[in-house]
């Protein structure tokens, strides 16, 4: 005797025993970077409790800016990395800073830029400079886990001067 299992569709509700779906429809969210990216907050908890801190799944909506892009800013979360993760197959961009800390993120020379593809994904280490999110398409949206909790976890520092991107 064969038995049929029936296809259901995924719910929160139904789901919830085993586990939580994760979805932007009816999430919290709100504007950050400058206004160009629409976070949708805090969409799964992980069982990562760690000194009073937990890991949170959030997905990023994020616009592109004004080309040539122009660099205003710099941020590093000192108590946690931070991942994101492309849900669309579309280029990106990634700015970072190298150098001891502190490191004069205002100089050009200690700043590298990096094309990925809509296939890639980084993990900024704890307390690596980087620029917001950075992208070439509207809408354009992005898996991130970092951390929530207690403590200052973001830090900002604005440039001097403007820096622009450009490809060869």
């Amino acid at each position: 005797m064969t038995k049929t299992l029936n296809i259901a569709p995924l719910t929160a509700e139904a789901f919830a025993p085993f586990g939580e779906v994760i979805e932007m429809n009816g999430a919290q969210h709100f504007p950050i970077n400058q206004g160009t990216t629409e976070r949708f907050h805090d969409l799964a908890n992980l069982d990562l409790n760690v000194v009073g801190g937990k890991a949170i799944v959030s997905i990023f909506e994020t616009q592109p800016r004004p080309m040539p892009i122009k660099l205003e800013l710099m941020e590093r979360h000192p108590l946690g990395s931070q991942a994101f993760y492309p849900l669309q197959n579309r280029d990106w961009l990634v700015v970072v800073a190298r150098g001891p800390d502190p490191v004069d993120i205002n100089a050009p020379d200690n700043l590298t830029a990096f094309r990925a593809t809509g296939q890639q994904g980084v993990n900024y280490a704890r307390n690596v400079w980087h620029h917001p999110l950075l992208v070439f398409h509207a809408d354009s949206r992005f898996l991130i886990i970092d951390r929530k909790g207690p403590g200052k976890n973001l830090e900002e520092v604005v440039f001097r001067e403007k820096i622009c991107l450009s490809e060869n």
